[in-house]
């Protein structure tokens, strides 16, 4: 397999651990694990449903792909790449991270001196408080000892071809100097962008949540400001351009802020922040104007076409443009707010899978229409397959008396042609 005889096992092949794990087996001897069947599967055909790996990169690369722990060998490295998501009440949830590191315990071995790393988005003190004593409970082995704690934050960006994992700067940290020497070495191999040696497990954790957390703070208030400018018949693209003149302005666009980074990762640091006594004030204000941006810019639409209930055709569903990923899509809310204001909705987006929307969300989604007939097109996530051509939707408004087209991400050229009586709504 690999050039180099240090072997890795990476946990969990979604979105981060797919890329990392191709990276890794370049150089190392390299396992993919992941409990999905069909994933792995799919990954030995060569098709990444998350479109992140190319299939000619997956069928050139070494990884070795399995759902059984047991067929994979004694490793130097274990890597838990898995989600770490928020309940209903968005309180971290630690299911996913916790059952990944019971199988990890189950694979350690007395002698090796195994070091693991994880790189699932944790609040601070998760690696050490309470991943270390389950992984000692169950192995039996003793940690600092006989295996040894890291933690390498996530970096990947869905979508982004430029920010990958191979060229980024990769942040590490170790139990000890030494381990954390031998963590640097592993994704010194993998990044041309080489690594930073965080001070502690917990700076790099901590280092993790606030990267997502400032960009949510950020952008709550560019959709702040968007509602308050509505208010003044002021279009929030006009002012962002003339305030981006600016050598130092931020250059932050409001939005619908799902994913699972940016809309999950501040609620596990709000969480710690209150476990200790400190009120995160700042932290969950964004959160809350984020989360209600779904809403408002439904009632926005509503009230811009009258207020009378339609038919309606949603484009995009998927939490940002030109990926398939669904997680904590907020468009979804939108869909929601629709329904509650007495609208008929299609949703159609040709990049997400039908059935994971009907799981997700309990979405049917649509082909794309034909010969249908709508009063208000929603242009919410602006695939590239959406904007080409984007006539064929045009022609679905109405039946000669007009009609509405909002676009919320400002992607339709004001250039551009529309039939008459069409109007444009945006932010």
């Amino acid at each position: 397999m690999g050039e180099d005889k240090t072997s890795v096992v990476v946990i969990g092949l979604g979105y981060v651990g797919l890329p990392l794990a191709v990276a890794l087996a370049k150089s190392f001897d390299t396992w993919g694990l992941d409990i999905d069947a069909d994933r792995i599967a799919q990954l030995e055909r060569g098709y990444d449903r998350t479109g992140e790996i190319a299939p000619d990169r997956l069928a050139a690369s070494r990884l070795a792909l399995t759902t059984d722990p047991r067929a994979c060998p004694g490793a130097d490295f274990y890597i838990v790449t898995v989600p770490t998501p928020v309940d209903a009440a968005n309180r971290p949830d630690l299911a996913i991270v916790m059952a990944a590191t019971r199988t990890v315990a189950r694979m350690l071995r007395a002698g090796r001196g195994s070091i693991v790393i994880y790189e699932s988005t944790v609040y601070p003190g998760v690696t050490e408080e309470l991943c270390g004593p389950e992984l000692e409970r169950l192995s039996g082995l003793v940690c600092g000892e006989d295996f040894f704690l890291g933690y390498s934050p996530e970096r990947i960006n869905p979508g982004d071809r430029e920010h990958t994992v191979d060229c980024i700067t990769k942040v590490v940290s170790g139990q000890t100097p030494a381990v954390l020497e031998s963590i640097a070495r592993l994704y010194g191999q993998v990044t041309s962008g080489g690594v930073f040696r965080a001070a502690s497990i917990k700076a790099a954790e901590a280092a993790k949540v606030i990267e997502n957390a400032q960009r949510d703070i950020n952008i709550a208030f560019v959709n702040e400001i968007t509602q308050i400018f509505a208010k003044m018949d002021l279009s929030i693209w006009d002012v962002l351009a003339a305030a981006g003149t600016k050598w130092n302005f931020l250059k932050f666009e409001p939005g619908l802020v799902g994913g699972h980074c940016i809309g999950v990762d501040p609620y596990y640091l709000a969480h710690r922040a209150t476990e200790l006594g400190c009120e995160p004030r700042i932290i969950l204000a964004g959160r809350g104007t984020n989360d209600g941006m779904a809403r408002w810019v439904g009632e926005s639409i509503h009230a811009w076409n009258g207020s009378a209930a339609g038919r309606i055709l949603v484009l995009g569903l998927a939490f940002k443009q030109d990926v398939p990923d669904l997680r904590n899509s907020k468009v979804a809310d939108l869909v929601a707010a629709f329904d509650s204001l007495g609208h008929t909705v299609d949703v159609h987006d040709p990049l997400v899978c039908v059935d994971a929307a009907r799981h997700e969300y309990g979405l049917e989604l649509i082909a794309e229409p034909v010969g249908a007939r709508y009063d208000l097109i929603v242009l919410a996530v602006p695939h590239r397959r959406l904007l080409e051509g984007f006539d064929r939707f045009l022609a679905l408004l109405g039946d000669g008396d007009g009609g509405g087209v909002a676009d919320l991400k400002n992607a339709l050229p004001r250039t551009m042609r529309l039939p008459d009586g069409v109007r444009v709504w945006t932010m």
